[in-house]
C-alpha cells in the first residue's frame, strides 16, 4: 500500500472536529446521571478513558495498557490491578498478593512543575502519566515487577527475583562474529513481522476512537518492531488542538534531561521483547560506534545494517532483509490535520544516503572519537534551561545541541543528532528515525557514552538532573511516556549493570586541556586544506548542485540532493501567530 492509498484509509477525516466533540458531549448525560463531574476538563479525561476501553475491551493488550485492565469497568474505575496467574495455572490473587509479590494500591503521580513552555492542563493524554487511564495500580515488593507482579526487574532473576540477572552484553557490531551479526539481523527482521501476541495500538485521537458510528473501535495490531517504532513517536508527537492546530512545543523524549533516561528505557523494552520472542535471556542489542567512520557509514553492509542498492542511492540492498522493511508512523502533518494518531500501516520504504546531503557539508562527515571523549569531561549532567540551549550540560552535548565542549550554538549539531542527519533519510526524521533498524544500533553506543559518563562522574553524577522547572515529562521523578508499569527518570540513571546489561567496551574520557595528539593536527592541517578547496570550487559545486537536483529519484526526490532539510520536524512552534481558546463545544484558534 502506497501513502496516498494509507491517508484515504484514515477514519475521522470527513467527521468535523465540532461534530465528534458535540456528540461525546450528548453522550455525557448519562455519564453525569452515574456522577461523574460536568466540569469539562474532567469530563474530557472521563470520555478520553471510556472510549479507550471500549475500543480496547475486545482485543488482547497488554504492555502500555495491560489486556486484563482493558475492560468498562476497570476504565472506569481507573484501575489496573489484574489477578496473577502463575506457569502452572495457580490463581495467586490481584497483583500476585497471595504469594506477597505486591497488592494494588493508589498510584501517586506527583504534579512536579515544568517549564512555562507547555501551557495546557488537561488537554494531552501524556500528562502526569499515566493518570489520564489509571490512578490505582499494582505496586509490587521486593524486585518484582510487571503489571501484574509478574516479571522480575530489570537486572533481577529467579524463582523470588532475589538474584542478580548475569548482565547481557551488548557488543559493538564491527567486533561481532558473522554469527552474531546474522543472529542479531535475523532478530530484528523476525521482530518485525511478528505481531505482537499481547500488544495493539489505538489509530485515532480519543474523539475518534469509536469510529464514524460510534461502533466501530480504532484498533490495529501491531508488530513488535513497529510498536517499538510507535512509542518512539508517540512520546515526540504533538499536542493534537484540533484540525491542522498542533501545539509543537512538546517532546516528551528530546530536547530535555529525559534524553538519555528515556532512550535508555526504550531500548530495555524492545531488549526484553526480542529475549520472550526468542526465549533468550541472554539475547543483547548491540551497537555502532558512530565515532570512527569518518565519511562513511561502516555498519551500511548487507550482513549488518544494509548496503546502498545498486541502482538507486538513496535505498537499501536487495540483500539486505531491511530493504523489505515498511516504514511507519511517517505522515505527521497528516495526523495533525485530521486530529488522529498514526494508525501503524505501512508508508513506504526505508530510505537512506549516508553523507549524501551536499548542500550541508558539516553533516556528511560523522562525529570524531575525540569529540566523544570531550563531552565526557563535561561534569554537570544538564543546566538551566534545561532545553536544547543549555550550555555547559553534558547531556545537550551528547544529544547534539551543544559542541562537544559544551559550548551551544543555533547551527550546532554535533554527536546524537550529527549521526542522525549523516544518514540522511528515514534514521534522520525524528518522529520516524526509529523505522531504520540503525536506530538501535545508533541509540545503544549513545546510550554506552551515558553509562561511561555515570562511572566518570560517581556521586556528583545527579548534580544538574532537576527535580522541577525542566520541560514537561523530563524532570528527575517524572514518569515516562509511554511505559506501563510506571517507571521514572530516576529509576534509570544508574549503571547498567544495575539494569541487567553491560558493554564490551566503554568510550574513554579526553580530558579538555590535554595537548593536540599528532592525528588531530593532522587532522586541522587537512580542514585548512579542504576549507581552501570549498572556497576556490564554491561556484562549480553550486552547479553541479543545481544540475543534479535536476535527476529525479524515486518518488520525484533528486537522489543528490538532501532527504532530510534542516527544517524537518524542528520547530518546536505553533504553525502560525496566534492563539488557541477553548469553549464548550470545540477549540478555536484565534490570530492575531
Amino acid at each position: 500500500m502506497n501513502r496516498r492509498q494509507c491517508r484515504v484509509r484514515q477514519t475521522t477525516r470527513s467527521r468535523p472536529w465540532t461534530e465528534l466533540v458535540q456528540r461525546h458531549k450528548k453522550e455525557d448525560r448519562s455519564f453525569r446521571r452515574e456522577g461523574i463531574p460536568e466540569n469539562p476538563e474532567m469530563f474530557t479525561v472521563y470520555v478520553s478513558a471510556v472510549v479507550l476501553a471500549a475500543c480496547l475491551v475486545a482485543v488482547p493488550v497488554s504492555g502500555q495498557f495491560p489486556r486484563s485492565c482493558m475492560t468498562v469497568d476497570g476504565i472506569v474505575s481507573k484501575e489496573c490491578c489484574p489477578e496473577l496467574i502463575s506457569p502452572d495455572g495457580r490463581n495467586l490473587g490481584v497483583c500476585g498478593e497471595n504469594a506477597s509479590r505486591g497488592s494494588c494500591q493508589d498510584l501517586a503521580v506527583p504534579d512536579i512543575p515544568h517549564n512555562p513552555e507547555y501551557p495546557f492542563t488537561n488537554v494531552d493524554d501524556r500528562e502526569r502519566w499515566p493518570n489520564k487511564f489509571f490512578n490505582r495500580t499494582c505496586a509490587c515488593q521486593g524486585n518484582f515487577w510487571g503489571y501484574n507482579c509478574g516479571e522480575c526487574r530489570y537486572g533481577w532473576t529467579g524463582e523470588s527475583c532475589a538474584q542478580p540477572a548475569p548482565p547481557v552484553l551488548r557488543k559493538n557490531i564491527q567486533n561481532c562474529t558473522a554469527e552474531e551479526r546474522r543472529r542479531f539481523v535475523d532478530a530484528l527482521d523476525q521482530a518485525k513481522r511478528s505481531v505482537h501476541p499481547d500488544y495493539i495500538i489505538c489509530k485515532e485521537h480519543w474523539l475518534g476512537l469509536l469510529g464514524p458510528n460510534g461502533t466501530e473501535p480504532q484498533v490495529a495490531n501491531v508488530t513488535i518492531y513497529n510498536l517499538f517504532v510507535w512509542m518512539h513517536y508517540y512520546a515526540v508527537r504533538d499536542t493534537l488542538l484540533g484540525p491542522g492546530q498542533p501545539f509543537k512545543a512538546i517532546d516528551f523524549a528530546h530536547e530535555g534531561p529525559a534524553y538519555n533516561t528515556w532512550h535508555r528505557m526504550h531500548l530495555l523494552w524492545l531488549e526484553r521483547e526480542m529475549q520472550k520472542m526468542l526465549g533468550d535471556e541472554s539475547f543483547a542489542l548491540h551497537y555502532w560506534d558512530w565515532s570512527v567512520g569518518g565519511t562513511e557509514c561502516d555498519v551500511c553492509t548487507d550482513d549488518m545494517m544494509g548496503a546502498r542498492h545498486p541502482l538507486n542511492p538513496t535505498a537499501l540492498s536487495p540483500g539486505s532483509p531491511f530493504s523489505r522493511w515498511q516504514s511507519v508512523c511517517m505522515s505527521l502533518d497528516d495526523y495533525n490535520r485530521l486530529v488522529t494518531l498514526c494508525n501503524g500501516t505501512d508508508e513506504g520504504p526505508i530510505f537512506r544516503n549516508p553523507g549524501g546531503n551536499v548542500d550541508r557539508p558539516a553533516v556528511r562527515v560523522l562525529p570524531r572519537r575525540e569529540d566523544v571523549g570531550r563531552c565526557l569531561d563535561i561534569p554537570e549532567y544538564d543546566r538551566f534551561d534545561w532545553t536544547k540551549v543549555a550550555g555547559g550540560s553534558f547531556r545537550n552535548s551528547l544529544e547534539g545541541y551543544s559542541d562537544p565542549e559544551g559550548t551551544y550554538h543555533p547551527d550546532i549539531r554535533s554527536l546524537h543528532n550529527l549521526a542522525h542527519l549523516f544518514l540522511n533519510g528515514t534514521g534522520a526524521i525524528t518522529h520516524a528515525s526509529a523505522n531504520d533498524p540503525i536506530f538501535v544500533l545508533l541509540h545503544s553506543y549513545s546510550d554506552a557514552i551515558f553509562d561511561a559518563w555515570l562511572r566518570l562522574q560517581n556521586s556528583s553524577s545527579l548534580i544538574g538532573y532537576p527535580e522541577e522547572g525542566a520541560p514537561i515529562g523530563h524532570n528527575l521523578n517524572n514518569t515516562m511516556v509511554p511505559f506501563l508499569p510506571v517507571i521514572r527518570n530516576a529509576d534509570v540513571f544508574q549503571l547498567s549493570e544495575d539494569l541487567g546489561y553491560a558493554y564490551d567496551v566503554l568510550p574513554q574520557r579526553i580530558p579538555s586541556n590535554q595537548p593536540l595528539s599528532g592525528i588531530e593536527i593532522f587532522g586541522i592541517a587537512v580542514g585548512v586544506v579542504f576549507l581552501i578547496v570549498v572556497v576556490v570550487s564554491v561556484a562549480s559545486v553550486s552547479v553541479r548542485v543545481l544540475s543534479c537536483r535536476r535527476r529525479q529519484g524515486r518518488d520525484g526526490r533528486g537522489v543528490y540532493e538532501p532527504l532530510v532539510r534542516d527544517d524537518v520536524r524542528t520547530g518546536r512552534q505553533y504553525t502560525a501567530e496566534g492563539s488557541v481558546v477553548y469553549t464548550d463545544d470545540q477549540v478555536k484558534y484565534e490570530g492575531n
